[in-house]
């Protein structure tokens, strides 16, 4: 199955840094794996994930993932 995976800011910058390139913008996974199981493989730290969404939705990390699936993994944001 593929899943779109859109890391943003330092998250991005992390796997950029721990693998030599950016994470991919599409993922092949097996059926029923997470999003905590996607996030591992790519070594991201799982304190610094503060939103998920799953095709524009809210999730969170024992969400399944399906063929075209969306993802999107925010750290903390901060501003005015």
């Amino acid at each position: 199955m593929k899943v779109e995976l859109k890391l943003y800011a330092f998250i991005e910058r992390h796997v950029r840094e721990k693998t030599g390139s950016p994470a991919p913008r599409f993922v092949e996974v097996k059926r029923g794996t997470t999003i905590k199981e996607v996030l591992e493989r790519f070594e991201v730290p799982l304190d610094i994930v503060k939103l998920i969404f799953l095709n524009g939705v809210h999730a969170d990390l024992d969400a399944i993932l399906n063929n075209g699936d969306r993802l999107g993994v925010f750290p903390p944001v901060a501003g005015g």
